[in-house]
């Protein structure tokens, strides 16, 4: 069997376990739900009428939900990674990763695994949450070939913020420190574009706001799906998420193949 056979079947073992996981134990996939779609809600809901007047569209709470959707995503994919980091020190702290490494696995296999099924997850909670904001108002005028870009941007965010997530995981000490290293990340969408325009605040903050790495990606989805302005925000959001993704594969990388084994 050659060295790509072996890292196939071993990956795929890896995904199946991790799968399993999540199957057995769904408290925390829900929870990652759960909380992007309360957000949603109270957003649209509670603070959507007054917050969609100040967009300067006629219907307030309706122009609100279709501009706060691609916020609630990001934070979906931000709640996301702390469930990755706690999944990825749990193994660490109770030693499976270490009897892996005695084992004749393809190495990498044991993170692939967990980055495919956070990936699965990922973009099936996107779905999810997606399915619920057109419930409420979310009316996107996109073309397939535009939902089809949305989702490839989505996918790439998502993508390098799970390896960000794996390397938390592999750093931390204790699956308590796991779980609450990723948690800044979920603050990006509010210190972005996500629930209101940059340019209505403080000029510090707006500084902030317009080029940390999840504003292009909401300002990109937001211009697929609904039409909006895009201009060099795709190219931000892609240089942001490859960067990203370089970078925490290779430090995750690095934190995996170190010694001694904790």
């Amino acid at each position: 069997m050659s060295t790509l056979s072996y890292a196939v079947r071993d990956s795929t073992t890896m995904l199946r376990r991790n799968l399993k996981h999540i199957l057995r134990y769904p408290v925390m996939p829900l929870m990652l739900i759960g909380i992007p779609v309360i957000f949603l809600l109270l957003f649209v809901y509670v603070l959507g009428g007054t917050l969609g007047a100040g967009l300067g569209g006629a219907s307030g709470r309706a122009e609100y939900a279709s501009y706060v959707t691609p916020g609630i995503l990001l934070i979906t994919v931000a709640g996301a990674a702390q469930g990755t980091a706690i999944s990825v020190a749990m193994d660490m702290a109770e030693g499976i990763i270490a009897r892996f490494r005695t084992m004749a696995i393809f190495r990498p296999s044991v993170l692939t695994g967990h980055v495919i099924g956070s990936f699965i997850q990922t973009m099936a909670g996107l779905a999810i949450i997606v399915g619920v904001a057109m419930l409420i108002g979310f009316r996107p005028n996109a073309t397939a070939i535009e939902w089809l870009a949305a989702a490839g941007m989505l996918a790439m965010i998502s993508f390098a913020v799970i390896w960000f997530s794996v390397a938390c995981g592999l750093v931390t000490k204790s699956v308590e420190a796991a779980s609450n290293l990723p948690m800044p990340l979920i603050l990006l969408p509010f210190l972005g574009s996500g629930f209101v325009p940059t340019d209505s605040m403080p000029s510090g903050v707006a500084a902030f706001a317009d080029y940390q790495p999840f504003t292009p990606v909401m300002e990109t989805v937001r211009g697929l799906l609904l039409g909006t302005g895009i201009g060099h925000n795709a190219w931000l959001a892609v240089a942001w998420s490859v960067g990203i993704t370089v970078v925490c594969y290779l430090w995750a990388k690095k934190l995996y193949n170190r010694d001694p084994i904790r």
